[in-house]
Formats: structure tokens, sequence, C-alpha cells
């Protein structure tokens, strides 16, 4: 059975280092119409406990596949995003 390729992303940190990131999920929030993406780093072993980044996108009209990523701020949209995520990782792991 070959194993799924996970979609890997390149996010520059505030310093400009680049770090290589896998996709997790991408969903949309219809109560605010909003597109949100959870990456975890690429580097990250196996046995870790896995820290969970999780973004606010949108999809860049003139680049190639390019995102535009932004921080989440307000904890109404944190809790959503954990919700959402929770909810996510639960149907996952019933699979």
């Amino acid at each position: 059975m070959p194993l799924e390729e996970k979609e890997r992303i390149i996010i520059p940190d505030e310093n400009g280092e680049e770090h290589l990131f896998e996709v997790l999920f991408t969903f949309d929030v219809d109560q605010n119409e909003q597109s949100y993406i959870a990456v975890v780093p690429a580097e990250q072993k196996e046995d870790e406990e896995v820290e969970v980044y999780a973004f606010r996108y949108e999809e860049k009209e003139q680049e190639d596949d390019d995102l535009a990523l932004f921080p989440i701020e307000s904890d109404e949209e944190w809790e959503m995003v954990e919700e959402m995520l929770n909810t996510l990782v639960d149907e996952e792991s019933d699979k």
C-alpha cells in the first residue's frame, strides 16, 4: 500500500528564514466565510509531541498556487479553529 504523500508548504518566519511544514487540514468556516489551514513542522520526529500551527489564508489570484497567510488574532476565531481541528482529528482517528 503506497504511503500517502503529504502536501508541504514553506512558511517564512519573522526573520525571513523559510521553514517546511506539512499540511494537516484546510477547511472553510461558513460563519465568517474564511478559509483556514493547519500545519505541523515537517522536520518533527514521529514520537515528539506535535505542535500544530493554524492560519487564516487567502489564495493569491496572480501567483502560482501561493497562499497569503494571516495570524489568527481573536479568541473567538481561535476557539472556532480549535473546535474544527478537534473534529477533524477525531474523524481521522476513527478511520
